[in-house]
């Protein structure tokens, strides 16, 4: 491993069968440290040997096997998306402890699944919803805006902080209008609220869903049906916000009751409104952060959660348009 220029730095975990558990299936998730830092790295037995040209990238990636060896030694897995996100946090902050990200918050949300944060900003939005009534998570798709708050919403609800989870959107057309399609209203408006049974259905098993929203226990409606009703001991979540107006989010937001909270999530650059309609989040967002007991979290590219094929994709169509240009 002698190369001119470069540098050299080695680790020794403890326990071996724990490093090669860290390595992952045939080093993956030291290929993924490889990648995340350009130094190469390669291990022998519980010995892990990087060399580079960069410190910077040396040092992170030391910084983050010693971090994530810690995280398998507490007893939890690690994957090499763990390991991407690993190397997105510590590139953002190279002092940032992982395992308050990873596992200080992690939730159980159902024996079916756990959930917990996978960056800084996440782990952010997370104690905002504990802290706060009224939540706003704004930031790009991929942020784990809607499918966080619904995790939060399903633990609150099985831990019976609260009565009722409702979950509610805009039904804004975009791009394709609703009288065009066929069935009645409700079915007519059951594809803008697919997301939100696609996350619960993650959580919980589809009987439980099933039975709880025959109940009442998980209420799925269009934003116009929460006009008129005030909402007690509730878990409310208002996704996709940037497609309200200004008098549907006041409506929305003077729906709160005693004992409920209220997350309310949505993309500003993705607004399907038509003509030059005002967001109700934006005008939101303008002078309510101001307001004592409302906690605003900003999403940014460094939390988008993604498939590593999907950012090539997206890169690729940067490329491209571009050079259309």
């Amino acid at each position: 491993m002698v190369k001119t220029n470069c540098l050299d730095r080695s680790l020794e975990f403890e326990d071996y069968e724990l490093a090669r558990e860290l390595f992952g299936p045939q080093d993956a998730n030291l290929a993924a440290v490889a990648k995340g830092t350009r130094v190469r790295v390669e291990s022998r037995g519980n010995k892990v040997f990087l060399q580079g040209a960069d410190e910077d990238g040396l040092n992170r990636a030391a910084n983050a096997l010693v971090q994530l060896y810690a995280h398998v030694k507490a007893g939890h897995p690690v994957f090499p998306s763990d390991v991407d996100h690993a190397m997105g946090i510590l590139g953002s902050d190279p002092g940032a402890q992982l395992k308050e990200v990873f596992r200080d918050e992690i939730f159980v949300v159902s024996p079916k699944k756990q959930i917990g944060p996978k960056t800084l900003g996440q782990r952010d939005y997370l104690q905002a919803i504990r802290d706060s009534d009224l939540t706003f998570g704004i930031g790009p798709a991929g942020t784990g805006k809607t499918y966080l708050a619904v995790a939060m919403a399903v633990s609150s609800l099985l831990a019976r902080r609260v009565k009722r989870i409702v979950l509610t959107r805009p039904a804004v057309e975009a791009g394709e209008r609703l009288g065009f399609l066929p069935g009645s209203l409700e079915e007519k408006v059951n594809p803008y609220l697919r997301p939100l049974y696609d996350a619960l259905h993650d959580m919980l098993d589809f009987a439980k869903v099933q039975e709880m929203v025959e109940t009442n226990v998980i209420e799925i409606a269009p934003l116009a049906f929460m006009r008129g009703r005030t909402l007690n001991d509730a878990f409310i979540i208002l996704d996709e916000a940037q497609n309200t107006t200004p008098e549907q989010m006041k409506m929305f937001l003077t729906r709160l009751g005693f004992g409920s909270k209220v997350v309310v999530t949505g993309d500003v650059t993705q607004i399907d409104l038509p003509g030059k309609s005002s967001s109700g989040l934006v005008q939101a967002a303008s002078f309510l952060s101001v307001v004592e007991g409302i906690s605003f979290i900003k999403f940014h590219e460094d939390d988008v959660i993604r498939h590593p094929l999907v950012g090539r994709i997206v890169k690729a169509y940067e490329r491209f348009e571009k050079s259309e240009k």
